[in-house]
C-alpha cells in the first residue's frame, strides 16, 4: 500500500539527515512521525521510527546531568566534501586513507584493526576533501551513530580486497548498507520509492591489483557485476591509479573553484574558494562574509561564460574558474 508521505515529511527528514545533536534528531524525527499518515501502509515506517525515537530519548536522558562527551563517531565535517571510506575487514582501507591524506589509522594484517573513525584531508586541484576511515563492515553490530554518519556523507569509496573474493565482500557491504536504507546513486531506478532510501554517489575501489596480471581479476569481477558500475582498480601497495583516484574523487563531488578579486587589485588565484557546481554570486558573497550576502548590490565576474568585468546579478550560476569581484 502506498505511504503517500506529504511533502512536510520530506523536509523534516532533510533536517534530521544533517543534525549533529541529539535534542536537534529528535525534534525532526518527532516532526516525521507527526507528518506520517496513519494508514495500514505506514505501520511499518512508522514502528521502525518510534523504535528510533525511543532510542534517542534513552541516549538524551542518559546524557543529562554529565558532562557533554562527543561519541567517537562525532566527525566534524571540513573541507570541501566528505568521503567516507567503507569495507570489509583487511581490504586496505585504513592503508588508503594513510597513502591520500596527513591521516594516521591504525595499518595491519590483523582483522578488525580499525574501530573508530579516522578522518584525513586528501588536496586534490587546489581542493581539500575530508576522506574518512570507518571501521569494518562485516561486524556483528554496526554502530547507529556510524549509519548516521555515512547517511551524512557526499560520497562513499567501497573498497574490496581483488585477491579475496572482491563480490562477496561487495555484495556483503551492500546489503549492510541497504538494511539501513543507504543505497548507491547510480542503481536508484531499480528501488521501489516506497523504501525511502538515501542515494549517495558510490565508487568501487578494487585495492591490491598489484601488478597487470591481476587487471584480469578486475575485469573478470567488473563482468560478474549486474549492470553498470563505477569500478577502479588500484593498487596502495606500488601506488597504482592512486593518481586516478584521486581526480574521481574530485569530479565525483561536483565541486568548482572560483576566486575572488578585490576592486582596483589582482585576483587571489593562491586560495580558491570550493563551491557545488550551480552555486550563485549570492553563495559565493555569503561563503566571503554573512553581511555581504545581505549587503550585495551587484558583482562583476571574469570567465568562460562572462566577457571580461561583466556585471552579473545575485542569480547569476558561477563557473569553474570564474573570478568575482563583489561591489557592496
Amino acid at each position: 500500500m502506498p505511504t503517500n508521505l506529504p511533502p512536510e515529511y520530506f523536509e523534516a527528514e532533510k533536517r534530521y539527515r544533517v543534525a549533529q545533536s541529539v535534542q536537534e534528531k529528535i525534534s525532526c524525527m518527532e516532526e516525521m512521525l507527526s507528518a506520517i499518515p496513519k494508514h495500514k501502509g505506514t505501520d511499518k515506517l512508522r514502528a521502525d521510527y518510534r523504535r528510533q525515537l525511543s532510542r534517542l530519548k534513552a541516549e538524551s536522558q542518559s546524557r543529562k546531568g554529565a558532562a557533554v562527551q562527543h561519541s567517537a563517531f562525532h566527525i566534524r565535517r571540513e573541507g570541501a566534501g566528505q568521503v567516507m571510506v567503507l569495507g570489509a575487514t583487511n581490504v586496505g582501507k585504513s592503508s588508503l586513507v594513510a597513502a591520500l591524506t596527513n591521516a594516521s589509522p591504525d595499518v595491519a594484517e590483523t582483522p578488525f584493526t580499525t574501530w573508530k573513525p579516522t578522518p584525513g584531508m586528501l588536496l586534490v586541484n587546489s581542493a581539500q576533501i575530508q576522506l574518512v576511515d570507518l571501521p569494518p563492515t562485516d561486524r556483528e553490530f554496526i554502530e547507529p551513530e556510524m549509519v548516521d554518519l555515512v547517511r551524512r556523507t557526499d560520497m562513499i569509496l567501497l573498497v574490496v580486497d581483488l585477491q579475496a573474493d572482491p563480490l562477496r565482500q561487495l555484495e556483503s557491504t551492500l546489503a549492510v548498507l541497504e538494511t539501513n536504507r543507504i543505497a548507491p546513486l547510480h542503481r536508484k531506478e531499480r528501488y521501489s520509492p516506497e523504501r525511502l532510501l538515501t542515494f549517495i554517489p558510490l565508487v568501487v575501489v578494487a585495492n591490491k591489483c598489484d601488478d597487470e596480471n591481476l587487471e584480469e581479476s578486475c575485469q573478470v569481477f567488473c563482468e560478474l557485476l549486474e549492470g553498470e558500475w563505477p569500478v577502479l582498480s588500484i593498487s596502495v601497495l606500488n601506488g597504482r591509479n592512486l593518481e586516478h583516484l584521486k581526480q574521481i574523487i574530485y569530479e565525483g563531488l561536483d565541486i568548482i573553484r572560483v576566486y575572488s578579486k578585490a576592486p582596483g587589485e589582482e585576483p587571489d588565484y593562491s586560495a580558491p574558494f570550493m563551491m557545488k557546481r550551480g552555486g550563485t554570486v549570492q553563495e559565493f558573497a555569503g561563503k566571503i562574509h554573512k553581511e555581504f550576502a545581505t549587503k550585495l548590490k551587484f558583482a562583476k565576474v571574469w570567465g568562460h561564460t562572462a566577457f571580461e568585468g561583466q556585471m552579473v546579478p545575485r542569480t547569476y550560476v558561477l563557473q569553474d574558474g570564474d573570478v568575482i569581484e563583489l561591489h557592496t
